[in-house]
């Protein structure tokens, strides 16, 4: 019996999979342009094609997380690959009929379900698989999520300039959808009471708080204290993401190649932050990490306006954005420390509706005050404000775990 277990690296590599192909929504706007050229459709409404992707991607983690606990991860990432791969297959034919409201529907809509599914499916089930590990097995999986446009932004620039657009997204639909399958299918439950008295033993210090139900959860104050930390992080990271190379351009004096450079570096250190701040949080505990995003966030923020050296500036910038890849590597461990893992999944998608909110949020934010202030200075301060404010409740919410885990040792010796 023991022998049929699954290895759970390969478990891992499979969440990886889906992570990689549902991440490729980073690489969106590789499209953009050609579908303003080739059809003249208003940049508003290309854009809001991947605004629509990330608001289901929030609406459908929040609503379908019973239903990945309910049906397992093989069942879950099979449903996550049918609807993204038909997004981006039905893209395609809304490219050769020239519809928008066809490529809303496809990308924005089947697209966006098939992300927020496919992405606390494998998270949820890592969780599981590595109770002594989460922050790593979590971030290994994420890390895919942000590193994925680093592949497909090139992939889809090349074939749209060999075989049009219409047939990019045909490909890379079967593409996404065969991958997506095939990882879907090896992914399960570990066996009841997996590794148990290991983590037990190897986690003694940072053991499970609570094991309650998402209903109960979304009841208590630290789950919405973990809503609006990762809201406030995401909301300026993605911010910070959209306007890098204009503001780059105002503040550093970058040249527009230079910018674009920094650009994709930045990239990188979104997908790099995810692993790295994961795995330190194994060692040093969740509300450390989360406490040391916000401490170095608020001394960048505020230094970002007035660095006017180039070299120093970028390397502000990178540090913020692997805070921000990090933040979302990070809490899904967070939620199994302080809920438990018996309805992660659905906890993770109650949580994800910050990052929902967020993207409204944070484009929103920069635009309208750089529009006010023509700069981006007050921007930042404003956003250095609210990282001020997550700091706050990072050492509130520890307040909280340091009362429970009294609780939990009067109990445990009563």
């Amino acid at each position: 019996m023991a022998g049929k277990q699954k290895n759970r690296w390969l478990i891992a590599l499979s969440a990886v999979g889906i992570h990689i192909s549902i991440g490729s929504v980073y690489a969106w706007s590789v499209f953009t342009n050609p579908l303003q050229e080739e059809l003249g459709w208003d940049l508003f409404w290309v854009n809001f094609a991947f605004s629509l992707a990330i608001l289901f991607l929030g609406l459908s983690a929040a609503f379908l997380g019973r239903f990945v606990e309910k049906y397992g991860p093989r069942v879950a990432g099979l449903t996550a690959a049918g609807f993204f791969g038909a997004g981006v297959l039905g893209s395609g034919l809304a490219v050769m009929v020239e519809s928008l409201i066809l490529l809303l529907i496809s990308y924005g809509v089947f697209g966006g379900i098939g992300l927020g599914i496919g992405y606390i499916t494998p998270v949820s089930s890592l969780v599981k698989w590595f109770p002594d590990r989460r922050g790593l097995a979590t971030g290994l999986a994420i890390m895919g999520f942000g590193f994925s446009a680093v592949i497909f932004s090139p992939l889809q620039e090349a074939l749209m300039g060999t075989v049009g657009i219409a047939n990019t997204f045909f490909i890379i639909g079967i593409i996404f959808l065969c991958f997506m399958t095939a990882s879907a299918l090896y992914l399960e439950r570990p066996p009841e009471g997996y590794m148990q008295d290991k983590a037990q033993e190897k986690t003694k210090k940072n053991a499970d708080l609570s094991e309650l139900t998402a209903n109960e959860a979304v009841k208590t104050r630290r789950f919405w204290f973990l809503w609006l930390m990762l809201f406030i992080n995401v909301t300026c990271g993605i911010a910070i993401l959209a306007v890098a190379a204009p503001m780059g351009e105002e503040i550093a004096g970058l040249s527009s190649a230079a910018a674009a450079t920094m650009v994709g570096i930045m990239g990188f250190f979104n997908g790099l932050g995810r692993i790295i701040w994961a795995s330190v949080s194994d060692y040093i505990g969740r509300a450390n990490v989360y406490t040391a995003f916000f401490v170095i966030q608020v001394a960048a923020y505020f230094m970002l306006p007035v660095m006017g050296q180039v070299i120093v500036f970028q390397i502000l910038l990178f540090i913020i954005i692997s805070c921000y890849g990090g933040g979302f590597a990070s809490i899904p461990a967070y939620i199994g420390d302080l809920f438990g893992t018996k309805e992660l999944g659905a906890i993770h998608g109650y949580i994800l509706t910050a990052w929902a909110a967020a993207g409204l949020a944070g484009p929103s934010i920069s635009s309208t005050v750089r529009e006010a202030t023509q700069s981006y200075t007050a921007t930042l301060y404003i956003f250095g404000v609210m990282i001020a404010v997550a700091l706050i409740i990072s050492f509130w919410i520890r307040r909280d775990i340091n009362l429970l885990k009294r609780k939990q040792r009067q109990e445990e010796a009563g």
